[in-house]
C-alpha cells in the first residue's frame, strides 16, 4: 500500500494518490491530471477510482477530466447531484482498491454531501481518513458555503457536530488523519501548518472536537469570525458541480505568445485584462498602462479569485519568461479558463516596440517616515481586519478596508488626494496600487516593505482603532 499526499502551497490544497497492488485511487485531484496518469503508468498501475470528498469551493478540481482520460469512475457521497456522470455512494458503503478497502463516510456539515474516506489497510484494521474539509488540522470545516441549500449555516453547523461525534471520534487514536487544506486556506478559520497528523491528537488539541462542548456552543463557535467566502467560491463550486472545458484546451489557448501589436489588438479587441504575474520590483519599475499585477509568487490563485469578479474575464499575460504555463494553470485552477496569450518577450519586447509604460512611486518606509513628520498624509492599509485591529499605524488620517474587499470600497477614497498605501509586506498594497491606478487613481505612493518596515522606523503605531477607520 502506498499513500501520497500531493500538496499545493498556493491553494493550500492536499490531493492523495493511493496505491495497492496494481490499482489506484485519487481522491480530491487538482485542474491538471495528467501527473496522476503519469504516476499510474510509472507503476504500471491503473487509476480505478477518483473519490471527490465534497463539491470544492477554492478550487477546480481535476476529477472530470481525469475519468475521461482514465475511465475511473467518480465517487461522491451521498446525495450528490451533478451534469456528468458519477457514483453517489451510501454511507459506510465500501471500495475495495487491490488489497485495502475505502469505506464511505457521510459527514455532512461543511456541505450536505460532504464525506470522509475511512482506510482500512490489509489486514482490515482502521489506518487512516481522508477527511476533506469535515475536519483540518486545528480546525473543522466552515459551514456556510452549500450550493443552492435551503439550510441555513446554523443547520449545517449541528449536521457538522454531529458527524465528528458519530463518525469521526469514535475512530481509533492512532487513525491518521489527511485533511483536504493546511493553513492559508479560507475554508476554514485557523487551520495549522502541518498537512498530515493523528487524530488522538486532534481529539486532545482541536476546538471543535472537545468532548464537554454542547451542540449549540459548537455551533456559536464554529460559526464566530468567519470572513465572508471570497466570490468566486460559489462559481468553483457550480464549475465542480456542472462540468468545465477540458484543462489541456485551456491551457493550449492561453499558453499562446503574442507579439505587442498582436498582444495590444486583443486587448482592445476582447476587452482583456493585463494581468502582470511578474515580481513586485519588475511591476514597479515598468507595466503596461492600466494592467493589474498579481505576482506569482505570493497567494496568486487566491487573490485572483478574490479580486477579478468574472470567471469569464478575458485574460493576457505579462509574465516571467518561461512561466507562462505556470501562470495559465495557476489560473484554472481556480475556474479563469479564458486566457488569450502571452506577451512575447515581455515588458523589454513592450518597450521595444516603441509602446507606452507607466511606473509606481514606490518608497521606502524611512522615506514615508520623513513625509509622515513633515507633512499631513493619507494612509491606506489593505490589511486583513484582524491584521489591522492588531496594530496599526497611529494617525487619524489613516483609513482601512482589505484588499479583498477592494471592489466594494472605492468610492470611500478621493481621486484627487494622495494615498501612501502599505499592507503587511509590500505584496498585498502593490496589488491595490495597480488595481485603483486602473481605476484613475493617479496619486498614489506603494511603501515597499509594508508595515512590517514601518514598524522599523519611529513612526508611531497604535492597537486602538481610529474613529476615522472605514
Amino acid at each position: 500500500m502506498k499513500i501520497e499526499q500531493i500538496y499545493t502551497g498556493c491553494l493550500a490544497q492536499g490531493a492523495y494518490y493511493i496505491e495497492s497492488n496494481g490499482q489506484v485511487a485519487i481522491i480530491d485531484p487538482l485542474r491538471e491530471t495528467q501527473q496522476y496518469v503519469d504516476k499510474a503508468k510509472k507503476k504500471n498501475a491503473k487509476i480505478k477510482y477518483i473519490f471527490e470528498t465534497h463539491f470544492h469551493a477554492d478550487f477546480v478540481s481535476g476529477h472530470v477530466d481525469l475519468a475521461q482520460k482514465t475511465g475511473a469512475t467518480i465517487v461522491y457521497g451521498p446525495g450528490a447531484e451533478t451534469e456528468y456522470d458519477i457514483y453517489s455512494a451510501k454511507d459506510n458503503e465500501t471500495f475495495k482498491l487491490g488489497n485495502i478497502t475505502i469505506k464511505v463516510l457521510h459527514t455532512p456539515g461543511h456541505t450536505l454531501e460532504s464525506s470522509t474516506y475511512l482506510l482500512l489497510d490489509e489486514s482490515g484494521k482502521e489506518h487512516a481518513i481522508f477527511s476533506g474539509d469535515t475536519l483540518f488540522l486545528g480546525d473543522v470545516g466552515r459551514p456556510d458555503l452549500a450550493i443552492k441549500s435551503d439550510v441555513t449555516k446554523e443547520d449545517l453547523a449541528g449536521m457538522l457536530f454531529d458527524s465528528l461525534r458519530n463518525k469521526i471520534m469514535p475512530l481509533p487514536d492512532d487513525v491518521i488523519v489527511y485533511p483536504a487544506h493546511g493553513a492559508g486556506s479560507a475554508c476554514g478559520k485557523n487551520l495549522s501548518k502541518e498537512t498530515v497528523g493523528i487524530l488522538g491528537e486532534q481529539k486532545k488539541t482541536n476546538y471543535a472536537l472537545r468532548a464537554d462542548m454542547t451542540k449549540e456552543e459548537f455551533i456559536e463557535e464554529v460559526l464566530s469570525g468567519i470572513a465572508p467566502p471570497p466570490q468566486y467560491f460559489e462559481k468553483n463550486a457550480m464549475m465542480n458541480k456542472l462540468g468545465y472545458d477540458n484543462f489541456e484546451s485551456v491551457l493550449e489557448k492561453g499558453n499562446t505568445p503574442l507579439s505587442p501589436e498582436t498582444f495590444e489588438n486583443v486587448a482592445n479587441q476582447y476587452g482583456a485584462l493585463v494581468l502582470d504575474v511578474r515580481k513586485e520590483k519588475d511591476f514597479i519599475e515598468a507595466h503596461i498602462p492600466n494592467s493589474i499585477f498579481i505576482g506569482l509568487h505570493g497567494s496568486f490563485a487566491p487573490w485572483v479569485g478574490a479580486l477579478i469578479t468574472d470567471l469569464k474575464q478575458p485574460i493576457l499575460l505579462v509574465t516571467p519568461e518561461g512561466k507562462e504555463e505556470e501562470a495559465v494553470t495557476r489560473l484554472s485552477r481556480v475556474g479563469y479558463d479564458n486566457t488569450l496569450g502571452y506577451l512575447e518577450g515581455g515588458i523589454e519586447a513592450w518597450k521595444a516596440a516603441g509602446k507606452d509604460i507607466e511606473t509606481v512611486n514606490s518608497i521606502t518606509a524611512n522615506e514615508f517616515a520623513e513625509d509622515f513628520k513633515t507633512k499631513k498624509v493619507n494612509i491606506l492599509d489593505v490589511r486583513k481586519d484582524g491584521e489591522y485591529k492588531s496594530e496599526h499605524v497611529k494617525s487619524e488620517q489613516v483609513q482601512h478596508f482589505a484588499l479583498d474587499f477592494i471592489n466594494d470600497n472605492m468610492n470611500a477614497i478621493n481621486k484627487k488626494d494622495t494615498y501612501y498605501v502599505h499592507c503587511a509586506g509590500g505584496y498585498r498594497s502593490l496589488i491595490a496600487t495597480s488595481i485603483l491606478k486602473a481605476r484613475g487613481f493617479d496619486k498614489l505612493v506603494d511603501i515597499a516593505g509594508g508595515f512590517g518596515a514601518i514598524k522599523q522606523t519611529d513612526v508611531p503605531t497604535s492597537d486602538f482603532v481610529c474613529p476615522s477607520t472605514l
